[in-house]
């Protein structure tokens, strides 16, 4: 089989084990081939990184723009149900056939110079390549891990936005906020705007920004929000939005989020300008799964990938925010990486049934060793236990969830967290079930 021939299916399958390491940290090879694919934009560019929030602030900022009426393209990672979901233009997936042409010509140009890629570097060039041809009015771009030596930060974007600093990816990035906090900070550029919407950016992050010279803007100090339970307001260096409609996001750093896309499209506003009514109507149809997601019906089944302590204990917030419940059941997988315990320690006193999960990964924790975990947590007496308490294990999200909905009543509610694989399990069972 030809490269010419092979389907999306294909070439990701082969992209997998393309390269010795899965990640491999640095701009130097996937920097090389950028050039020589000539990888450059016309229109403005917002790049968007940080531990939690980006991909929320992300969709924000493509649906207040869509409603302007600009061509976008916005590339997130990772998927849930379908690579394709990495790349949108216009709000829609790309095609199979486009990725395809689109990774031909990757490998054209990686084959010509002899340089190897991880399959996150490749696919982000695939999809640079494809906002490039598209010709479009803006281009948003998700950091995959870090900031400073992740292949987005090949792009030189004309505003950055870190969301939030905390402690994930600890191997990779550091075992400190400040140390993560540098590394987030490497997507600022000099006489650019740089945009900080943790309420306590670390110092390392305000350091660099001010020795490259780039225009930073803190939450607190150069943009804020304001509001009460019907709207809100949001104020910039120079610009007001009042009477503003809550995202239709759930949770409680959404408005976080939605003030670091209005920061960034006041700093735009002379290239994008947009209306008020084109920004309430953004924020309100503003759509993005597994991210504090309720589906409909009873007991109510809420999805949300939170998969770092920082994630958790906005989970336990924005699940203590919902009203009463009988019971909680909880699905949850993680990667052996993560801080569980830390994850755990956030939902005490929250969850009486646990469902734990395999995930056909070799990264991934077994459920029996999560089980250890929510033990060692003392979420669960395991020689004495009751109606009212369990903890049980299974080999996919899917059979979790079928054994909670079988067990759960209409008052009781079902939360599922963790892992990507974790979410994007339940969705698909919850599709398949409906065909």
């Amino acid at each position: 089989m030809t490269i010419s021939t092979l389907s999306l299916d294909a070439w990701l399958e082969r992209l997998e084990t393309a390269h010795a390491q899965v990640i491999e940290l640095g701009l130097e090879r996937v920097d090389a081939v950028a050039h020589a694919m000539d990888l450059q934009f016309a229109c403005p560019v917002i790049t968007v990184g940080g531990t939690n929030g980006k991909g929320s602030t992300c969709a924000m900022l493509e649906s207040m723009l869509l409603q302007g009426g600009y061509r976008v393209g916005l590339y997130t990672s990772p998927h849930l149900l379908r690579f394709n979901e990495r790349a949108r233009i216009n709000g829609e997936m790309v095609d199979d056939d486009k990725f395809c042409h689109a990774f031909a010509r990757v490998e054209e140009v990686r084959a010509q110079l002899g340089i190897s890629l991880t399959y996150f570097e490749f696919t982000t060039l695939a999809i640079l390549q494809l906002f490039v041809d598209a010709k479009l009015d803006a281009v948003i771009l998700e950091v995959g891990l870090g900031g400073r030596l992740d292949a987005v930060n090949i792009i030189d974007a004309d505003v950055a936005i870190v969301t939030s600093v905390d402690l994930d990816h600890m191997d990779y990035l550091g075992d400190t906020r400040e140390k993560i906090g540098y590394e987030k900070a490497g997507i600022f550029r000099a006489g650019r705007t740089a945009i900080c919407s943790d309420p306590v950016a670390p110092a390392s992050l305000i350091a660099h920004a001010k020795a490259i010279g780039a225009d930073l803007w803190l939450f607190g100090r150069d943009f804020n929000y304001s509001g009460d339970k019907q709207q809100w307001n949001y104020g910039g260096r120079d610009q007001r939005r009042n009477a503003l409609a809550y995202p239709s996001l759930r949770g409680a750093n959404q408005l976080l989020n939605a003030s670091a896309a209005l920061a960034a499209l006041e700093v735009l506003r002379d290239k994008l300008p947009l209306g008020a009514q084109e920004v309430r109507t953004g924020l309100v149809l503003v759509d993005l799964p597994g991210r504090f997601q309720v589906l409909p019906g009873r007991p109510a089944v809420i999805l949300d990938v939170a998969h770092n302590p920082h994630a958790a204990a906005t989970l336990a917030q924005n699940l203590d925010n919902m009203g009463f419940f009988s019971y909680t059941y909880a699905i949850f997988g993680a990667m052996s990486d993560k801080d569980i315990a830390g994850i755990l320690a956030q939902l005490k006193g929250r969850i009486e049934h646990w469902c734990l999960t395999d995930l056909p990964l070799a990264r991934a924790a077994s459920a029996q060793t999560l089980k250890t975990a929510v033990l060692e947590a003392g979420f669960y007496e395991a020689d004495a236990p009751d109606a009212q308490s369990s903890i049980e294990c299974f080999s996919s999200p899917a059979e979790a969830l079928g054994n909670a909905s079988n067990r759960a009543g209409e008052n009781d509610r079902i939360v599922v967290f963790g892992s990507f694989w974790t979410v994007a399990g339940i969705l698909a069972a919850k599709k398949s079930a409906l065909h």
